[in-house]
């Protein structure tokens, strides 16, 4: 090998050592760095030990204080719980004593009411009877011709005056009418009629099949027709009455029935000048004719109150005349008041002069009183 090759290997040996001696001073100084850092660990990890530590015995002795206030605390609950279970027994103990004595007191109650309700059951069981009599009573016309009679009879003479109605008044085409309501003209007296067709109506009710309600729906309106045409015939006489009547239904189910399906039959009705009540409507149409016969009257004696107006008038204008003659006495009076208080005043005045006189006479004996000294 030659002198070249020998300076190369050389100075590549020179740099490889001198690389090496600075990782050798590069890993010494890591290592002094990292000694440093578990120094500093090691220092950093007592202090967190004794930090624990103290933690720890703080802990114990809070444990040991939180140990002792739970200890109290469930004794003081223990106690609670008893005094309350010993409240709610007792609370208990009379809820079930007053439970039982309302039972009891319930019971009796319970027994009574029993009682009421078989002795009601009794009334209906005679209440049943009676219904049973009414509905045989209703099945003959004359018997239900008498029943709406005393039912109109009950509603009119309750509402209107004695003086504003007749029963079974006989008119001038020698019909009687079952109630004639007395009115001025116009409208002039209204008849009412008490008898309604109640057959048809039974068979309208009890149909159980299409054929059979057709059937009686077809007689029904054939019945109230005919008693519509009846009335108007009967109870609408010109220069007598009214120019309508009235037919008294004394059931508010066919008066029902009527106007819910029927309404055709009351159109007829209306055309025919005969008016459908029922007791609830007649009833309204009863307080209307009160007010009409109260107008009526009302407008009978209004010469009467137009005159006792006048004399009225006459004794107020009379009263105004007095009053203003009394205010003159009282100005003529306040006048001579003021007459008297002056002259009082000028008295007042001379007495004390006269005082004044006296006086001075009293301290000079020559003085003489004379007319002067007086003025």
């Amino acid at each position: 090998m030659d002198q070249m090759t020998f300076m190369a290997i050389g100075g590549a040996l020179g740099i490889g050592l001198v690389i090496i001696i600075m990782l050798v001073r590069g890993m010494a100084r890591d290592n002094r760095e990292m000694a440093r850092r578990l120094e500093e660990n090691r220092s950093s990890a007592n202090n967190q030990m004794q930090h624990m530590m103290q933690v720890t015995a703080s802990l114990e002795g809070r444990l040991s204080q939180m140990s002792d206030q739970a200890t109290k605390e469930a004794a003081e609950m223990n106690r609670t719980l008893a005094e309350r279970l010993d409240k709610v027994s007792q609370r208990m103990g009379e809820s079930l004593e007053k439970t039982n004595k309302n039972t009891t007191d319930s019971l009796g109650d319970l027994k009574s009411r029993l009682t009421v309700i078989d002795e009601a059951q009794k009334n209906i069981t005679a209440l049943s009877g009676q219904m049973v009599g009414l509905q045989d009573i209703l099945s003959n016309k004359q018997a239900r011709g008498a029943f709406g009679e005393i039912q109109l009879q009950d509603l009119v003479s309750q509402i209107l005056p004695p003086n504003a109605y007749g029963f079974q008044v006989q008119m001038s085409n020698g019909k009687r009418a079952d109630c004639l309501i007395k009115l001025p003209n116009p409208p002039g007296s209204i008849v009412v009629d008490a008898k309604f067709p109640l057959e048809s109506y039974h068979g309208l009710r009890n149909a159980t099949n299409e054929a059979e309600t057709k059937l009686a729906t077809s007689n029904f309106k054939t019945d109230i027709l005919k008693h519509v045409k009846d009335i108007s015939a009967k109870y609408i006489i010109n220069g007598e009455t009214a120019e309508s009547a009235l037919m008294f239904l004394p059931s508010e189910a066919v008066y029902a029935e009527l106007h819910a399906n029927f309404s055709d039959v009351v159109e007829k009705s209306y055309r025919a000048r005969v008016w459908i009540v029922s007791p609830t409507t007649l009833m309204a149409t009863l307080n209307t004719v009160r007010a009409v016969l109260k107008d009526a009257r009302m407008r009978e004696q209004a010469g009467v109150i137009q005159t006792e107006v006048g004399i009225l008038m006459e004794d107020v204008s009379r009263l105004d005349d007095r009053v203003g003659k009394l205010r003159t006495h009282f100005h003529l009076a306040e006048k001579d008041i003021g007459m008297i208080e002056t002259s009082a005043r000028k008295i007042t005045s001379r007495s004390e002069r006269i005082e004044g006189l006296q006086l001075e006479e009293s301290e000079s004996p020559e003085a003489v009183l004379t007319p002067e000294k007086i003025l």
